[in-house]
This record gives structure tokens, sequence and C-alpha cells, in this order.
């Protein structure tokens, strides 16, 4: 493999990770499958340095230059004002413990009661209406405390226990 060939390959991946990155931290996307999260999360923090490093040693066309540097360097301050806590708690995906209820013309439309496992700090908890948009991605709203299910909605109430708590 040539060094275009690699630089192609390193950057598209590097600019994939990031629009997830922002798309799951910075709005109600939200990326379901741990593996994927954690690649997204810990991916961004080892590959803007390489890919920073790497642009600068190998791109040589001056129009390139510009752009193959300052993505990895906005993203590097952006990493630099994110609470290094916050961030690790956000790479941790949102497991479905209860599904209140759900739209009766989508199977993919529902109002869950979700858990996310701090690890030694203990359980988030959300209530939101999530639509699925696959396995791994879904569209995540808070519901109002007020929320009174309409005509549109089967009340469900089932256990779903992602997280396998006892």
């Amino acid at each position: 493999m040539n060094k275009k060939a690699i630089s192609l390959l390193l950057n598209l991946t590097f600019i994939s990770v990031v629009l997830l990155f922002f798309l799951d931290s910075l709005t109600d996307f939200d990326i379901k499958n741990q593996f994927i999260k954690s690649f997204v999360y810990f991916g961004i923090l080892i590959l803007t340095p390489v890919v920073l490093l790497w642009n600068f040693r190998v791109i040589k066309e001056k129009k390139w230059q510009k752009a193959g540097r300052f993505v990895p360097v906005f993203v590097l301050g952006a990493l630099l004002f994110m609470e290094p806590l916050r961030f690790f708690s956000a790479s941790r995906s949102w497991k479905t413990q209860i599904i209140i209820l759900q739209d009766k013309h989508s199977s993919t439309h529902k109002i869950e009661f979700q858990l996310q496992d701090m690890g030694a700090r203990g359980y988030n908890k959300r209530t939101v209406e999530v639509q699925y948009l696959t396995d791994f991605f879904m569209i995540a709203h808070p519901v109002a405390r007020n929320f009174v299910a309409d005509e549109n909605w089967l009340k469900i109430d089932k256990v779903v226990n992602e997280l396998n708590l006892k």
C-alpha cells in the first residue's frame, strides 16, 4: 500500500469517527452498540494525534495541507476543552431496561427507561422517546414528566434488562 492510499484510508476513517463523535455528543443521535461507541470515543483520542502527525509528514500538496492539518487541530482543541470525566462517561452506551410504550404504527418508535452503567459511580437513568434507525443507532429525546400517552401508543411495560441486572 502506498502513502497516498494510506493517507486516504486514515483520513476517511478519522473523518467518519469525528462525525459520529460530534453527532453522538452534540445531538439527540445515540450510538447504541458499545463496541462502536468505544471505537468512536477512544478512536478519536488515538486517531487525532496520529492523523495530525501523518498529515504533517506526508501531505505535500499545498491545497490539502491546510485541510489535513485544520481538522485534527480543531478536534484536538475541542477535546482539550471537554471535561475528561464527562468524556469517559459519555463513552458508555445507554441500555434499555424497560420498554414502556410502543407506537402502534411503528415498531421502531418507543418510549423506554434506560440505564447507563457508570462503573463504581452507579447508573445514570433516563426515560426517553426513541426512534431506532438500526440496531446500532437511535435518536433519543427526553420524555417530559407530564407526558400523557394518546391513542397512538400501546402500553407494553416489557422488561428487557440489557444490563442483566438482578
